[in-house]
């Protein structure tokens, strides 16, 4: 796929430094399943795509993103119908180096505008043996999201994508620990074919987390390389200066992706960007508010208590989300399942929004099964099992919650809970 004249050195690298990043725990987690690799499939040819994935860019564009491995034109023909083309757009195309370690060539182009609720076929840098399709979401209720964290590349992560490709979602949120490469750049290549089949098909709106960081003092100083190049969000359109942190309206929902790993205090751009992203939202067009944080806010589990991504990012933005109205906060970073009621402040609010860590998709790390005890009275429902969400949101003022343990390899609904909108709730003014 790439040059890639060391991985033994970036391996030393990697361990050396990965206090730096905080992949370094002191907490007993049980065995997850064995790591996969997915090699570039044999019949590509250099010019072949692949690691496609999509994201939903403004109100009726899609960006795709794909790489080759070597030079090939950046551009998408697209229709409604099979092999039938109609139209084509054009983008960029870049690459990055990380040690000793090239990419392939990354294409970046954005489609549109698209119909709502369409499936779309399209073949990228003019490339006959490979078709993909895409379909887009709907424009009216109800929609359904998928949300998984910590994903990661082992057996645990097949059986979670297994289960999130049959559950015919609209669009999938992931709070960030994408690949564990973990510097380890070839990584990242077997990632983006491990989730080609679903992430070529619905949009993938993703945000970072500690894994993605992959910063190096001296010899790599720049941290998000690998995640910046490869996961382009819509940060433009939301007023964002950095792909860290960016916002969207999909379906009568207002998402909001916030960064753990970058500055987050009342004198940072994404304090300000928050602020003024948050000023904007009109609940008459977007009556749900979500909000993604990879470092959860609250959690009962002995994993990552105590740490500044988590405590200070609260301490500095909890009181604009609960102003705000917003309705769910989504976390992962911690390898288990837990969800809050609605709560401000450390305390049961029914203003408040409903938190909830879903760290659990697969990675290679395994579980983090030590929960305090006692539960504290905000904690609804915990556990340390692999799995991931569905959260349809039905109309304007209710919505349903369902957690899916991979139970073996059988999908299980294990928790339900439904919500009202604060939007629609005379109580709270929103």
């Amino acid at each position: 796929m790439a040059v890639n004249k060391g991985p033994f050195l970036v391996f030393i690298l990697a361990t050396a430094f990965a206090g730096f990043i905080g992949c370094a725990v002191s907490y007993d987690r049980p065995l997850a399943r064995k790591d996969i690799s997915m090699p570039q499939p044999k019949e590509l040819s250099p010019t072949s795509p692949q690691q496609v994935h999509v994201s939903a860019v403004g109100p009726d564009g899609m960006r795709i993103s794909w790489i080759t491995e070597s030079s090939a034109p950046a551009i998408v023909e697209y229709g409604t119908s099979p092999a039938a083309y109609s139209e084509s757009a054009t983008g960029s195309t870049s690459s990055y180096d990380y040690l000793v370690y090239k990419s392939g060539e990354i294409h970046d182009v954005v489609i549109g505008p698209l119909n709502p609720n369409t499936v779309y076929y399209y073949r990228l840098s003019s490339d006959s043996s490979r078709e993909f399709s895409l379909k887009t979401p709907p424009a009216d209720f109800p929609i359904k999201f998928a949300v998984v964290g910590d994903l990661g590349q082992t057996g645990w992560t097949n059986t979670t994508l297994a289960h999130i490709g049959q559950s015919n979602y609209d669009m999938l949120l992931l709070p960030g620990d994408l690949a564990y490469a973990d510097f380890l750049q070839p990584l990242w290549d077997s990632f983006g074919r491990l989730v080609e089949p679903l992430a070529s098909q619905r949009p993938w709106m993703v945000t970072q987390g500690n894994h993605e960081v992959e910063k190096i003092p001296i010899v790599h100083s720049t941290p998000f390389t690998a995640y910046n190049a490869r996961w382009h969000m819509p940060f433009e359109e939301s007023g964002s200066n950095s792909n860290l942190y960016y916002s969207f309206d999909v379906t009568g929902v207002h998402v909001i992706m916030l960064g753990s790993y970058t500055d987050f205090d009342p004198d940072s751009d994404q304090f300000k960007w928050l602020q003024a992203d948050l000023s904007k939202i009109d609940r008459r067009k977007t009556p749900w508010v979500v909000a993604i944080i990879h470092a959860p806010w609250y959690n009962s589990n002995s994993a990552h208590q105590g740490e500044p991504e988590s405590d200070l990012m609260k301490e500095s933005m909890e009181g604009l989300l609960y102003n705000a109205g917003v309705d769910i906060v989504f976390a992962g970073h911690v390898h288990a399942y837990e969800r809050f009621t609605r709560v401000y402040n450390g305390k049961a609010d029914d203003c408040g929004p409903v938190h909830i860590t879903i760290g659990d998709g697969g990675n290679r790390e395994g579980l983090a099964s030590k929960f305090m005890d006692p539960t504290p009275e905000i904690s609804m429902f915990r556990e340390a099992s692999f799995g991931h969400g569905q959260l349809e949101v039905l109309n304007a003022t209710h919505a349903v919650w369902k957690w899916h343990r991979n139970d073996n390899d059988v999908s299980v609904v294990a928790d339900t809970f439904w919500l009202r909108s604060l939007s629609s709730d005379p109580a709270c003014k929103v």
